[in-house]
């Protein structure tokens, strides 16, 4: 099964790797070009961007890959601010006085908590003028409605990021032709449909390979595997469980094609973290549940009230000052459990050592 191609739609994929969409800056249309060149599909990351914003990226990579790549997008959640009684909107004016110590260190101000539609109907009708093979929804559940409108107007298949089998059965009602299994294992947001506030990791969930296991018996859509996957031997793993695929972002963040910040970077090269949680769960940068390597910030914020896109609106000055200065503290370094296996190099030479690990699970690359 290890040497057989991914089939997404029409598409056979050579090489059953996914590269996940980062949104916020690593996944740019060059790291989506060269994983397709590779004989993987890339994916071009729409969240937090409007359609104008989103509408050059994606003609850029069509371009260059005849259509070969995938297109995420995020689906908003309720705005929170929207009733002055919800007890999540004192929280974050709470939350906004926390920040405004860390925003003195960098002479800037918290940014406004606001809520954004994600542009989704837009987004889909910039899809419609270039047809990429998938299009792919986090966050919850589509429905009917927008599954057929892409499946009409896009003509690609579509995929749900799924964290268990109750949203998996939501999926497949809604006329989702793949899943995307997210286990607890992965870097950046949690694709968890509803993030509980009252549980710190925004709700339980399973390890990518037992999950995979557990919607494969469960249903009978192809499963694409994501969280924690850096190498051959990990994809064959998976495979082995009922996916088709993985996804894998982590192991491209390093990537030379990647947009990863210097910070970023250089906190993902440091593989000595001694006394250090290797990640942690936390919302303080956005107000979603989201993995990250283990910082003060991350750790002492962890808290933060179930506000997205509100608490990512108001600490995104912050961020990004806290780069431009080089402090990796105070700056969201989301990473899967795998990061210390991070590789540098193309993401060409990262794919091909990948694929020599599935021929060879034993081999060390």
């Amino acid at each position: 099964m290890t040497g057989e191609p991914m089939r997404i739609g029409a598409l056979d994929i050579e090489v059953p790797i996914v590269c996940a969409p980062m949104a916020g800056g690593p996944t740019t249309p060059a790291l989506v070009r060269a994983i397709a060149e590779a004989g993987g599909l890339g994916m071009l990351a729409a969240g937090y961007l409007t359609a104008a914003a989103l509408a050059p990226l994606v003609e850029e990579v069509d371009e260059a890959t005849e259509g070969r790549y995938g297109v995420n997008l995020f689906l908003p959640g309720r705005d929170v601010l929207e009733d002055a009684s919800d007890p999540l909107a004192a929280d974050v004016t709470n939350y906004r006085r926390r920040l405004a110590r860390y925003a003195d260190r960098y002479g800037v101000e918290v940014g406004e908590p606001r809520w954004f539609d994600e542009d989704i109907a837009a987004k889909v009708s910039v899809l419609a003028d270039h047809r990429p093979a998938l299009v792919t929804v986090t966050f919850g559940d589509p429905g009917p409605d927008l599954v057929e409108r892409i499946h009409r107007e896009v003509g690609a298949a579509v995929g749900v990021t799924v964290t268990s089998v109750i949203e998996a059965h939501a999926a497949v009602a809604s006329g989702a032709d793949l899943l995307i299994a997210q286990g607890i294992e992965a870097g950046g947001h949690r694709g968890i449909w509803t993030d509980d506030p009252r549980d710190p990791l925004g709700g339980p969930g399973l390890g990518s390979h037992d999950l995979v296991a557990e919607l494969a018996a469960a249903q009978d859509l192809p499963v694409i595997a994501a969280g924690g996957l850096m190498s051959g031997a990990d994809i064959v793993a998976v495979r082995g469980a009922g996916a088709i695929g993985a996804q894998l972002g982590t192991a491209f963040l390093r990537a030379d094609e990647a947009g990863t910040s210097v910070v970023h970077r250089t906190a993902l090269a440091d593989h000595n973290r001694a006394g250090e949680p290797e990640t942690v769960i936390t919302r303080a940068f956005s107000g979603r549940s989201a993995r990250s390597l283990a910082t003060s910030f991350a750790e002492d914020n962890a808290d933060a009230p179930a506000a997205y896109p509100q608490v990512h609106y108001m600490t995104k000055p912050i961020r990004a000052a806290a780069a431009s200065a080089g402090v990796a503290d105070d700056v969201n370094l989301w990473a899967g459990t795998g990061w210390r296996r991070a590789r540098t190099g193309s993401a060409a030479a990262i794919v091909d050592r990948v694929r020599a690990e599935m021929a060879d699970p034993d081999r060390r690359t």
